[in-house]
């Protein structure tokens, strides 16, 4: 028996947060520095750029980290094998500019973490084996209960960005009906005056 990388998107993407994490424990201010959405952002900068993706790979200390990761390394690998490594890097960093352009636009704080990535893949993952013209009853429960939550947690003073959690789960809605779809094989009818299929190895009377 081996062990195989099975998800190279999503355990990168684990590895790195893990180093950026180790880093800024050794260099102090290291992951506000170059992972994280600033509350000032400088146009000329393009360290300034860079953060608005980079920011979900940076995490303020272990328990921020373990509970990003505890979510997207249970969905991740199934939304990999479905979609593909290539795409599920595309929604990512989709997902990371999204929350970070979105975050530099309306709110006056500082973002950082994985959350936006994580319920991305929460709404996205609602939408695995569905069909056209279908809207899974899954998926309308998740959201439900997502809306409940961010809603409720929204009066709470603490450092958590609802708004990046909102902001995810709308990009996985997206990414869900634009390509979650399963397009419904279509009827096979049968003439009246046509003979019935026969397999090849049987000779017709």
């Amino acid at each position: 028996m081996r062990i195989r990388y099975n998800a190279p998107v999503v355990l990168t993407y684990a590895v790195l947060a893990v180093v950026v994490l180790i880093l800024d424990q050794l260099f102090n201010g290291f992951s506000r520095q170059y992972f994280a959405v600033l509350p000032s952002f400088e146009a000329g900068s393009l360290l300034s750029y860079v953060r608005l993706i980079s920011h979900v790979v940076g995490h303020a200390d272990a328990t921020h980290l373990l509970a990003n990761f505890s979510l997207i390394l249970l969905i991740g690998p199934i939304l990999e094998e479905k979609y593909g490594s290539a795409l599920l890097l595309g929604m990512v960093l989709v997902t990371a500019l999204a929350t970070g352009i979105l975050n530099v636009l309306f709110l006056p704080d500082g973002l950082m973490g994985a959350s936006g990535v994580a319920f991305m893949m929460i709404l996205l993952s609602s939408f695995t084996n569905i069909r056209a013209r279908e809207i899974p009853l899954t998926f309308i429960l998740v959201l439900l209960i997502y809306v409940a939550r961010e809603v409720v947690t929204a009066f709470d003073t603490d450092s958590i960005s609802q708004f990046a959690h909102i902001a995810g789960g709308i990009c996985g809605s997206v990414f869900g009906f634009l390509v979650g779809r399963e397009p419904m094989a279509p009827a096979v009818v049968q003439s009246a005056d046509e003979p019935p299929f026969l397999p090849r190895d049987v000779p017709t009377p």
